[in-house]
């Protein structure tokens, strides 16, 4: 998917508490807002200073570079992912179904919350190093895993393939939100998402 976020929206996924950000998660907040809207390659350190307030070089202190700062967003976001995920089907208990749902109330929530994170994680992967990129998709093939598990246990017959199809289409239609998102409410949202999610999931 492409397209940015729209103004104002807060990348909750970047801050161990998102009302009270730390210097650097509001650098990380920053600079995937200026990502989004620009592509990583067009963003300067200076230009992610400027948004938070303080000069280029003082973003030195927290990043080695720009490169440093895309690495740590999309490792860190691919990992909260990985952790969120197994968290849910845990506490959803044995009912693959009740982990189906909790898997996609997860997804949907993140979406709507990372709205930048969607996009940057989209387009700017293969600005990564090599050995960036191979953490990040390592983190993100399992994170698909923990969703193949829970197909294959709902429908059998199909096979790790098409579960793992039916993951990809389901992530497809739930991060599409940087295009849809603020044209209802939230929960109306949510709710839409969550629902056809399900249907794509089982149909």
């Amino acid at each position: 998917m492409t397209g940015a976020a729209t103004g104002g929206e807060v990348d909750t996924a970047l801050s161990a508490d998102a009302a009270r950000p730390s210097r650097r998660e509001q650098i990380l907040r920053a600079a995937a807002q200026l990502f989004a809207e620009r592509g990583s390659r067009s963003v300067g350190v200076d230009d992610v200073g400027a948004a938070v307030g303080v000069t280029g070089p003082a973003i030195y202190r927290h990043f080695a570079s720009k490169d440093a700062m895309l690495a740590e967003m999309l490792e860190g976001i691919s990992r909260r992912l990985l952790d969120g995920g197994r968290e849910r089907v845990a506490a959803a208990g044995p009912d693959p179904v009740a982990q189906l749902r909790a898997l996609i109330a997860f997804q949907v929530d993140f979406a709507l919350d990372n709205p930048a994170l969607i996009t940057v994680q989209d387009r700017d992967l293969g600005s990564l190093s090599d050995d960036d990129a191979a953490r990040v998709r390592r983190l993100q093939r399992r994170y698909v895993e923990v969703w193949v598990e829970v197909l294959a246990r709902l429908r059998p017959q199909e096979g790790t393939a098409a579960s793992r199809a039916r993951a990809h289409a389901v992530f497809g239609l739930v991060n599409s939100t940087p295009h849809s998102a603020g044209r209802v409410s939230r929960p109306q949202m949510a709710g839409l998402l969550a629902t056809m999610a399900e249907a794509a999931a089982t149909a």
